[in-house]
């Protein structure tokens, strides 16, 4: 039996979050791109359904497809997630602990969810009690920089609070993320499943450098 090796660099995934373009995720799905993110939150300036339709995002034919959700109502959530055929929902806001139980209660069992756990001056004890307070219903968490407007300001924190810190689940790492930092990846202990990568790899809002995630997608082999 073969002795089992560390977590390679190799096995991070990479989600592209803030697609708006059908081209440009066909070409994602051709790279082999893990998860597909769709933000359904209207004062982005990558909202999807300016772009694509319920119906088009459903057509997608890839497992990854992630609904990025901000303070939204439980009733809105599934219906979107049942139209647009969405594999993982990430919710991106102040959601409290009752409405994610009564959220994972209504989704398709095969639908997981991701919440996002936004990082600021907050010392490790504070941090520590956000997760501990957490449901059972959550299968990922999403550490990302905080900000006023949720999240794409292209800001990293200071990942050497994820060494510090207990974290219970698969977790991916965002905020910032960039072909400048990642040879910073390695100073974190516990490693992310996942790198989840937007305005860094933008030409505009919404319009992704195809070139540029071919390129941080090598590297990170």
């Amino acid at each position: 039996m073969k002795s089992q090796k560390p977590k390679a660099k190799s096995q991070l995934q990479i989600k592209v979050c803030g697609l708006t373009q059908q081209s440009q995720i066909q070409e994602l799905i051709s790279l082999n791109v893990d998860f597909l993110g769709f933000i359904f939150y209207e004062k982005s300036p990558r909202f999807v359904l300016n772009h694509l339709s319920l119906k088009e995002i459903a057509e997608i034919n890839h497992q990854g497809k992630v609904g990025v959700f901000v303070n939204e109502t439980v009733e809105k959530i599934v219906e979107i997630s049942e139209k647009a055929k969405l594999n993982f929902i990430q919710l991106h806001g102040d959601e409290e602990e009752e409405f994610v139980k009564k959220l994972g209660l209504k989704l398709s069992k095969n639908t997981k969810i991701i919440k996002v756990i936004r990082i600021g001056n907050q010392k490790k004890e504070e941090l520590e009690k956000t997760i501990n307070h957490q449901p059972s219903t959550i299968n990922y968490f999403l550490f990302d920089t905080d900000s006023k407007a949720f999240g794409g300001t292209g800001k990293t924190f200071d990942w050497q609070i994820l060494n510090e810190i207990e974290i219970p689940i698969p977790y991916f790492l965002s905020g910032g993320i960039s072909l400048e930092n990642i040879h910073q990846l390695s100073t974190i202990n516990h490693q992310p499943i996942a790198l989840d990568i937007n305005s860094k790899f933008e030409i505009e809002a919404g319009i992704k450098d195809v070139e540029k995630i071919k390129t941080f997608k090598s590297l990170l082999k």
